[in-house]
């Protein structure tokens, strides 16, 4: 018997060789001490995936356990004010995830009695969700599986099925791949594995996903965009009620402080105006406020 991939003949003997010997690095590797795994609590799950995104998990062991103590759940998070979002937030970088959360616990609230949906389309049409998140809820949450391709996992794909050096392997190869290898018994252990054997990886050769065609490095925080943005919500956060002008004048401080030159007030603005439009602040009369009900 064998299983046809896009790329890749896959025999019933490598397949079953393959999955023993993730079976074995995963128990040999395993981060038992991760407090969101072996829990059937779609929603702790869900926040764990978000956290997890380009964020390094020694950060967010130092996040998710305050983040569950302050929204338990859907409902508390739907509750709470983005004000209070974004500030439990701040430390993890890429603040719209934050903002996803809430919006998408707002829709669980209200159109799902205050649950996750339980199919990966409907977990897909959350804000935020797309079909890696959807999949690690699925598999995590609910046990059933799915095709889950995140980071680790392709590490561990893309070294034992691409191991002459093929560059730029794409999802659409993996994914045949990780569909027939997924446990149907116990999908959560199987990807725990996976997740365990792919960062063991990345510790003892270069690191495959380097040859994914889907990976990109992250670029530099310090002065970028993402450096900008981070800064006036944060200054937001802090005084509420603050006017545009000053904004203006602290980031630049900033900028001149890191030896870089002052932005054009326009540019600012532009900022401020876009962050609005995301729903991180209300902009009135040259004055951001964060509601303190969302």
């Amino acid at each position: 018997m064998t299983t046809k991939t896009n790329s890749i003949v896959l025999q019933a003997s490598e397949r079953e060789v393959f999955i023993s010997s993730v079976w074995e690095a995963g128990k040999a590797h395993a981060r038992n001490e991760l407090p969101w795994r072996n829990i059937d609590d779609p929603y702790a799950v869900y926040v764990s995936e978000v956290m997890l995104q380009q964020t390094q998990v020694s950060r967010v062991l130092k996040f998710w356990p305050s983040w569950m103590k302050a929204f338990p759940t859907l409902d508390a998070l739907a509750a709470a004010s983005t004000a209070d979002v974004l500030e439990r937030w701040q430390g993890l970088g890429y603040n719209r995830r934050a903002l996803s959360l809430k919006r998408a616990a707002e829709i669980c609230a209200t159109e799902y009695a205050g649950k996750m949906p339980q199919s990966l389309a409907e977990l897909e049409s959350l804000p935020g969700i797309g079909p890696a998140t959807s999949a690690g809820i699925y598999a995590f949450a609910y046990q059933k599986p799915a095709v889950y391709l995140e980071t680790n996992v392709r590490a561990v794909y893309i070294h034992h099925f691409f191991a002459d050096g093929t560059e730029k392997v794409s999802d659409r190869q993996l994914y045949p791949l990780v569909e027939a290898t997924c446990s149907n018994d116990n999908p959560r252990a199987w990807y725990y594995a996976l997740l365990d054997y792919g960062a063991y990886l990345k510790k003892q050769v270069p690191n495959p996903t380097r040859r994914s065609a889907s990976y990109t490095r992250q670029s530099a925080f310090e002065g970028s965009l993402r450096q900008k943005r981070s800064f006036l919500v944060r200054e937001v956060l802090a005084k509420p009620g603050i006017s545009c002008d000053v904004l203006v004048e602290l980031l630049n401080e900033e900028e001149r402080a890191a030896g870089r030159e002052a932005l054009d007030s326009a540019f600012v603005l532009d900022i401020l105006k876009q962050l609005e439009c995301e729903g991180f602040f209300t902009m009135s009369d040259n004055i951001c406020m964060i509601d303190s009900k969302y």
